[in-house]
């Protein structure tokens, strides 16, 4: 079974805890998407601590980046194949879910795409706590439409950290930060997406708020869900 959920920085995990006693019967085989902010490779000596924990829960660990992750270390994992896209191979139980990938898991087509931009980044140091990586490249955008194209255009689930620009207009989104709301770079890039890509459920984090906008697209914070 494949579940989805919004940012979790770090090793927050009180919600994943709740889930998995309600789900005893979990194995590695089974997998939870963060849609971003995964923030288990942060800090450089806090990294193998936090890992740890996730490690311990009984799913196997996939996140897309979102702003808050440490680019450069996260760029030091191997890139290995993993269900049809490639993977930064943290352990074999936690896989970060690049940029423009679609993967082929348990029959379901997902493409990712993570990134976005720090609203707090004036009160960040570059290296430290903020990565100009946060943003994706031309290289990447590239990368998602020649993988999407390889598909038909057509995949099961989209899932990202940020959203295109029409998600931003909606009023929960517009209450939840306002300061997210003004149209940024990584927005105008998944407006491509939309554009170009056929779904049946578009998913994304970044917002700190769980709810379903329309019948296409969903935001997820604390929320936990399966995949349909």
């Amino acid at each position: 079974m494949i579940y989805v959920t919004g940012d979790k920085h770090g090793t927050d995990l009180v919600d994943i805890h709740v889930f998995c006693d309600n789900n005893p019967n979990l194995t590695k085989s089974d997998y939870l998407i963060i849609a971003g902010d995964f923030g288990g490779v942060f800090l450089p000596n806090e990294v193998e601590n936090n890992l740890d924990e996730f490690s311990k829960l009984p799913f196997t660990m996939l996140f897309v980046d979102g702003n808050h992750e440490n680019f450069d270390l996260l760029y030091q994992y191997p890139v290995k194949n993993f269900c049809g896209g490639k993977v930064h191979k943290i352990r074999d139980d936690i896989m970060h879910l690049m940029r423009g990938e679609v993967y082929e898991i348990d029959g379901i087509k997902i493409f990712t795409f993570g990134g976005a931009t720090s609203v707090d980044k004036d009160r960040r140091f570059r290296g430290f706590n903020w990565w100009e990586q946060e943003i994706p490249s031309q290289s990447e955008i590239d990368n998602g439409l020649f993988n999407l194209k390889k598909h038909g255009n057509t995949v099961d689930y989209v899932i990202t950290h940020s959203c295109d620009t029409k998600m931003l207009y909606y009023p929960i989104i517009r209450n939840a930060d306002r300061r997210k709301c003004d149209q940024k770079p990584e927005n105008a890039i998944l407006d491509i997406f939309e554009d170009y890509a056929k779904y049946k459920h578009w998913y994304f984090g970044h917002f700190h708020v769980d709810a379903k906008l329309n019948d296409k697209k969903t935001v997820l914070y604390r929320a936990i869900i399966p995949l349909k």
